[in-house]
Protein backbone atom coordinates (compact mmCIF):
# COMPACT_ATOMS: atom_id res chain seq x y z
CA UNK A 1 0.00 0.00 0.00
CA UNK A 2 1.29 3.44 -0.96
CA UNK A 3 1.45 6.11 1.75
CA UNK A 4 1.60 9.74 0.68
CA UNK A 5 4.89 11.32 1.72
CA UNK A 6 4.90 14.33 4.03
CA UNK A 7 5.89 17.20 1.76
CA UNK A 8 4.99 19.98 4.19
CA UNK A 9 8.62 20.87 4.90
CA UNK A 10 10.30 20.26 1.54
CA UNK A 11 12.22 22.98 -0.27
CA UNK A 12 10.84 23.70 -3.72
CA UNK A 13 12.92 24.94 -6.63
CA UNK A 14 11.70 26.27 -9.96
CA UNK A 15 12.76 24.86 -13.25
CA UNK A 16 15.43 26.89 -15.00
CA UNK A 17 13.20 26.68 -18.06
CA UNK A 18 10.22 28.33 -16.37
CA UNK A 19 8.56 31.22 -18.08
CA UNK A 20 10.19 34.50 -16.91
CA UNK A 21 6.80 36.18 -16.39
CA UNK A 22 5.85 33.46 -13.88
CA UNK A 23 3.24 32.10 -16.29
CA UNK A 24 4.39 28.50 -16.78
CA UNK A 25 6.40 27.33 -13.80
CA UNK A 26 7.18 23.83 -12.62
CA UNK A 27 8.68 23.30 -9.18
CA UNK A 28 10.38 20.18 -7.87
CA UNK A 29 11.94 19.11 -4.61
CA UNK A 30 15.10 17.06 -4.14
CA UNK A 31 14.56 16.61 -0.39
CA UNK A 32 12.98 13.17 -0.30
CA UNK A 33 15.02 10.05 -1.06
CA UNK A 34 13.67 7.92 -3.87
CA UNK A 35 10.92 10.30 -4.98
CA UNK A 36 10.58 13.69 -6.66
CA UNK A 37 7.49 15.78 -5.88
CA UNK A 38 6.49 18.03 -8.82
CA UNK A 39 3.97 20.87 -8.67
CA UNK A 40 2.60 23.87 -10.53
CA UNK A 41 3.95 26.98 -8.80
CA UNK A 42 0.92 29.03 -9.89
CA UNK A 43 -1.39 26.91 -7.74
CA UNK A 44 0.50 24.87 -5.14
CA UNK A 45 -2.70 24.24 -3.19
CA UNK A 46 -3.77 21.75 -5.86
CA UNK A 47 -1.09 19.35 -4.66
CA UNK A 48 1.76 17.63 -6.39
CA UNK A 49 2.64 14.66 -8.50
CA UNK A 50 5.08 12.27 -6.80
CA UNK A 51 7.41 10.54 -9.24
CA UNK A 52 10.04 7.87 -8.51
CA UNK A 53 13.54 9.39 -8.75
CA UNK A 54 14.60 6.96 -11.47
CA UNK A 55 11.59 7.90 -13.60
CA UNK A 56 12.21 11.61 -13.08
CA UNK A 57 15.84 11.12 -14.10
CA UNK A 58 14.81 9.25 -17.24
CA UNK A 59 12.29 11.95 -18.16
CA UNK A 60 14.71 14.84 -17.70
CA UNK A 61 17.47 12.97 -19.57
CA UNK A 62 15.16 12.35 -22.52
CA UNK A 63 14.14 16.01 -22.57
CA UNK A 64 17.79 17.06 -22.66
CA UNK A 65 18.62 14.62 -25.44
Amino acid sequence: MFTSPDISAVTWRKSTHSNPDQGACVEVSDDLPGIVPVRDSKDPSVGCLVVPSASWGALTASLRG
